[in-house]
Order: C-alpha cells, then sequence, then structure tokens
C-alpha cells in the first residue's frame, strides 16, 4: 500500500480532539495561548512543520485579541481541534465591531504593525472570521 495512502488512512481513523480555554487579554494571556497550543498539538502526535505554523497561526490570533478585541473584565476564547489531519485554530475575542478589515497584500515596509493576518494567511489553508452572540466574534484558521 502506497505510505502517502496509510497517513490519509491513519489520519481519519484518529479520533477527533478538541481543547478550550479562556484567557486573560493580556500579552501573559496571549504567549499562554501560543504555548498551550504548541503543547496540545505536540500531544496529539501533529507533525512538527504543522505544529510550527499553529504555533505562528496562535500567536498573531492571541496577540490581536488581547491588543485589538480587548474588554475590561472579559477574557478572550481559544480552542483548538484536530479532526482528519486538520488543525483549527479559533481566537473570540469580545469586539464583535471590530471586525477583521481587508487584509493589505502590500503594507507599508516601514510601519511597525499591520502584518499579522497576512501570517495568518501564509500559514493557514483557509482562515475567516464569524460573528458571534453580540458583542463577540470568532477569527478561525484551518491548517493542514
Amino acid at each position: 500500500m502506497n505510505s502517502e495512502i496509510e497517513q490519509r488512512i491513519a489520519q481519519l481513523s484518529t479520533p477527533a480532539r478538541h481543547f478550550t480555554v479562556l484567557l486573560s487579554p493580556t500579552p501573559r494571556g496571549a504567549r499562554l495561548a501560543r504555548r498551550l497550543a504548541v503543547a496540545h498539538f505536540t500531544e496529539w502526535g501533529c507533525h512538527v512543520d504543522s505544529v510550527h505554523a499553529a504555533e505562528q497561526v496562535v500567536a498573531e490570533l492571541a496577540n490581536n485579541a488581547a491588543l485589538h478585541g480587548r474588554v475590561r473584565g472579559r477574557d478572550f476564547r481559544l480552542r483548538l481541534g484536530l479532526s482528519g489531519g486538520t488543525l483549527r485554530v479559533e481566537v473570540t475575542d469580545a469586539r464583535y465591531e471590530l471586525g477583521v478589515r481587508d487584509v493589505d497584500t502590500s503594507p507599508d515596509p516601514y510601519a511597525e504593525g499591520g502584518r499579522g493576518l497576512l501570517i495568518v494567511g501564509a500559514f493557514a489553508r483557509r482562515w475567516g472570521v464569524a460573528p458571534e452572540a453580540a458583542p463577540s466574534k470568532t477569527v478561525w484558521a484551518e491548517i493542514e
């Protein structure tokens, strides 16, 4: 049997896994989100390249939640999932009105920021924004 087919069968027979946690919308909470993602995806046996990609995606989305989605007294939620060889990252913050704007495909090279979602797009197969019960939104990304 072809090793690629064997790998695909193994992925499909692996049970789905999920992890959810609430974290403070602070730099410390964003850092903890990244560390938890690496720990869970590694424990679940994900390939090191996928874990690295997920780490970068979580770092960007959690940092955005801490910087732009912060509302005093409200946490952000990190959800991680593994199903059929696809890693899914979801970060829900408390600022629905600050939806993800169109991503600038050519940000100012001298600007200090503005590249986070370009990084997410580079590592993720797909990503998007889903409205939650007001006043929340979820930014999600899927990684092979």
